[in-house]
């Protein structure tokens, strides 16, 4: 049987290592020159079950309006971009953001990230991969005392999931991140996912696609999809700026841009580019660098160690497709890395970067069968692309070859939106 995969991202690769895995054979298209150079290229570097929380949560319109007065937004709205379809996405995140709707988005997001962080182990041991991994940990920060309490409710979600976490001092905070000791005057508390882990998607991505052609799998880069054929109710082919691509069975792993092309053939998925900004910096001061991820829950801004490099990714911006780098974005992120550890990075050799992270309104990717019989998706993981890849991934894979999945698919695919 061929499956031809559509995007070359983490999630499209770690697809297409399972499913030749599984005995297919597999072709990915991509538009890019290689892999991984889109939302996958340098983001913030963490793999973290333990922080998979839905967007869409009680309380969060009134936070997010607090947020966007901040002087250093965690969240911003383009309001240039503000059509009918960032507003009907817009729509659907606030109805989810209610206990019920919560509570159930939380748990399938867990499922889906405790299980990739399961697969990714035996992947490493598989095949024995580095990519400046590291398995220490986050630690969210906090700075208020109103964080420490509401951090109790997530504390909750987590005991009922099996997911094991520290609260802890800020004492404790500086035994875990030494670092920290510099500034622990700025901070109340912490509450640590032990574990989390980290690295670099990029690197990933890349030294998995070079496993994926030992077993076969055809990478066919630089090319552009024009539009997606149905014939007899199913898949007949997809038209390519290389002319049109057929295969046995399709799989749409495009990340924010899986929207467009489904919609054109009357699938509609409500995954929406979130803008999210990055800096890469090189290390000057190990001594006072983090070990780990550390997450700042003020600013929603994420600092990665990642060798000899300090990932920092956060910021959300609501801007549709506008990928343009704005310098003043850059503020946002720069900031936490100087405040939380002042003098470890380089920051006027520092590399910015901005990707669109493809949401879905209730926080759970799209993943499985679609009600065409030839046609799956594995997209709208949002900001937990890196973390949830691999599961989701294997979890496709089985779907696709028709074996039997290792977890549960309640709510999985996209038929919770019909």
């Amino acid at each position: 049987m061929t499956v031809l995969v559509m995007g070359a991202g983490v999630v499209g690769v770690t697809s297409a290592w399972y499913l030749a895995k599984a005995g297919l054979e597999v072709t990915v298209i991509d538009r890019q020159v290689d892999v991984a150079l889109e939302t996958s290229y340098a983001n913030a570097g963490q793999i973290s079950p333990g922080y998979s929380t839905p967007w869409a949560a009680p309380g969060v319109p009134i936070k997010a309006i607090k947020w966007m007065m901040q002087d250093l937004a965690p969240l911003m709205i383009n309001g240039k971009e503000l059509d009918m379809h960032t507003l009907g996405w817009m729509g659907k995140m606030l109805a989810n953001c209610n206990e019920k709707s919560y509570h159930r988005n939380k748990e399938r997001m867990l499922r889906v990230s405790e299980y990739s962080r399961d697969c990714l182990k035996a992947l490493r041991q598989e095949i024995g991969i580095e990519y400046d991994n590291r398995a220490k940990g986050l630690m969210q920060l906090f700075r208020s005392e109103k964080q420490v309490e509401a951090s109790k409710q997530d504390m909750a979600i987590l005991d009922e999931c099996g997911v094991p976490y520290q609260a802890l001092s800020v004492d404790q905070c500086v035994e875990y991140e030494p670092a920290l000791a510099h500034v622990k005057q700025k901070l109340v508390g912490g509450l640590r996912l032990p574990g989390d882990e980290t690295g670099d998607c990029y690197q990933f991505t890349n030294k998995l696609a070079a496993e994926c052609k030992k077993l076969g799998v055809k990478f066919v880069m630089k090319t552009e999809i024009l539009g997606v054929n149905v014939e007899g109710g199913k898949i007949a082919s997809v038209s390519t700026s290389r002319g049109k691509m057929r295969a046995d069975q399709y799989l749409v792993a495009l990340g924010s841009y899986s929207t467009p092309l489904l919609a054109s053939i009357g699938i509609q998925a409500p995954v929406y580019p979130i803008k999210g900004y990055s800096l890469t910096l090189p290390i000057i001061d190990a001594e006072r660098a983090p070990t780990s991820t550390v997450m700042d829950e003020t600013y929603k801004v994420a600092v990665t160690r990642l060798g000899d490099r300090i990932r920092v990714g956060g910021t959300a911006e609501i801007a549709s497709y506008n990928k343009e780098l704005a310098e003043k974005r850059r503020r946002n992120v720069a900031f936490v890395v100087s405040d939380l550890f002042p003098g470890a990075g380089d920051l006027e050799h520092a590399e910015f970067w901005t990707g669109l992270r493809p949401m879905t309104p209730d926080g759970t990717p799209i993943l499985g069968e679609t009600t065409l019989p030839n046609l799956f998706l594995n997209t709208g993981h949002g900001t937990l692309g890196w973390t949830m890849s691999v599961g989701s991934a294997k979890y496709v894979a089985d779907v696709i070859s028709q074996r039997k999945t290792d977890i549960s698919s309640e709510g999985l695919s996209i038929a919770r939106y019909a």
